[in-house]
């Protein structure tokens, strides 16, 4: 397979990727040739190398940003904004599950505990709904809680983490 296969293939798979992470394809695919690139892009080249729009790539380049895993750069000389991304894979990693953590599994645990804290009239359903939704809750909590506790280990922490898990 030629260079440009490879990186075609690359962001293309990323892209599809991408979908697990909660982000779009085009925000993957961003992040793909911004982690393979060897120096920072431009809007500009972001758009020629992926053939999508501007208004496509800003907005998906300001979630990259709000995501903590792109950041721009000044080069001097230069009127255009740069855009460069981690290139450390645990780092990315750690980024990508703060932000899942985040912007998913917080506001899910804040409406269970809501739920789950209802006045309970004593009826078979009310009762019913309490305790799942505060089995949810304790589930959903206790895997955030060990999410942030593997996110907050030291460099090398899937590595770290998942040879605990083994022994």
């Amino acid at each position: 397979m030629e260079y440009l296969e490879a990186k075609e293939k690359f962001i293309s798979t990323w892209g599809s990727l991408g979908t697990l992470w909660g982000i779009n394809k085009a925000m993957a695919q961003i992040q793909a040739l911004l982690f393979i690139s060897t120096k920072p892009l431009s809007m500009e080249d972001i758009m020629e190398e992926l053939k999508i729009s501007r208004g496509n790539t800003s907005t998906n380049l300001r979630q990259l940003i709000d995501w903590g895993i792109v950041t721009k750069k000044i080069i001097t000389g230069e009127r255009k904004e740069y855009f460069t991304t981690e290139k450390d894979v645990q780092e990315l990693a750690r980024h990508i599950a703060k932000e899942r953590s985040r912007r998913e599994i917080q506001p899910v645990i804040k409406i269970l505990k809501e739920i789950s804290s209802i006045e309970n009239d004593q009826t078979e359903k009310t009762k019913e709904l309490i305790k799942q939704t505060k089995s949810l809750h304790d589930l959903a909590e206790t895997a955030d809680a060990m999410l942030h506790k593997i996110v907050n280990q030291e460099q090398n922490w899937i590595t770290k983490s998942l040879l605990k898990l083994i022994k």
